[in-house]
């Protein structure tokens, strides 16, 4: 039994999550990857996502709040079809590949979370969205791997897919030692009509 208190904050984001099969054809075509670059700190596939708004440190208390105006957002919005393609990096530090598709959608369902989320007094970062899914960071002495990976990324394209749900998550960075995991705090079925 675990005693330890419940922290007072949960770090949070909003996010849309691939289904399994397009995550597994990106892991296949991620193995050469795997292979020539294991020093790299890969994330589990498990927590591979695509965030549309990163809050980040919030009082526990403010949760139920999310929960409410996020459920609204989503039900408002149509599901909408995307596609795993291609690669890239962010200053050669963090691998990514790229998210194709109905981005238009995309950004509206961002913007909309982003704006409820200020009109309920919750302050974040707002950066510019580019639509991505994080796949390893870089350690501190390898400069090169990160570029590698990206460029055998070049040419994949995956399937398309309909997106299913809006998460909430939250993390347990800052929260010990140990790779970051992420869990679902709640998530929401996005409005049934295609856009």
């Amino acid at each position: 039994m675990d005693d330890r208190p419940e922290p007072p904050t949960v770090r949070v984001f909003v996010a849309l999550a691939p289904p399994d099969d397009a995550k597994d054809e990106l892991a296949r075509a991620l193995r050469p990857a795997y292979a020539g670059h294991p020093r790299l700190r890969w994330n589990r596939i498990e927590d591979w996502h695509i965030t549309l708004a990163f809050i980040g440190e919030l009082p526990v208390t403010a949760v139920p709040l999310l929960r409410s105006t996020l459920a609204g957002a989503a039900a408002s919005h149509p599901a909408l079809r995307l596609a795993l393609r291609g690669g890239g990096h962010f200053d050669g530090r963090l691998l990514w590949s790229g998210v194709a598709g109905d981005l238009d959608g995309l950004h509206r369902l961002a913007d909309d979370v982003r704006e409820l989320i200020r009109s309920h007094g919750i302050g974040f970062r707002d950066r510019p969205l580019h639509p991505h899914l994080t796949l390893a960071r870089a350690r501190r002495d390898d400069p090169t791997g990160v570029p590698e990976c990206a460029a055998l990324l070049d040419g994949f394209t995956g399937r398309t897919w309909r997106t299913e749900r809006l998460h909430l998550v939250g993390s347990n960075t800052a929260r010990g030692p140990g790779p970051i995991h992420y869990r679902d705090i709640e998530s929401w079925p996005l409005g049934a009509a295609d856009s």
